[in-house]
């Protein structure tokens, strides 16, 4: 009995530390979101010309550099969508710590499939 509820203690912790990183990164791509609004603002350009906007992760790096309010704006979301796909790394180590294979199984089954979209969506 003593085994099960340390167990379950450290598997409180997990995932009390790994929601904190989750509202952190939230809270972290929302603030870059919103340092590329005010740049918009401030500059009343979006730095590139017309209608287009960084798509590829080499221009929207590029256009960071130079602080293009659409490239930190497209880094925010970069960082939003990374944050759920964090949790599903963190997932599958915490599972093989705790020897869970089904579930390390199905975890690594959902990152491959979150890998393949990533390189699907691309085109």
């Amino acid at each position: 009995m003593n085994t099960k509820k340390s167990k379950d203690e450290e598997m409180y912790q997990v995932e009390a530390v790994v929601g904190g990183l989750l509202r952190i990164g939230v809270i972290v791509s929302a603030a870059i979101i919103i340092l590329g609004l005010i740049l918009y603002i401030a500059t009343g350009s979006s730095g590139y010309p017309g209608t287009t906007y960084p798509t590829t992760l080499a221009s929207i790096f590029s256009g960071l550099v130079k602080l293009k309010p659409f490239a930190v704006i497209m880094f925010g979301l970069f960082c939003l969508i990374l944050t759920p796909v964090f949790r599903v790394v963190v997932s599958l180590f915490t599972f093989l710590k705790e020897k869970d294979y089904l579930y390390v199984g199905i975890t690594g089954i959902v990152l491959v499939i979150l890998v393949i979209s990533f390189l699907i969506g691309k085109g």
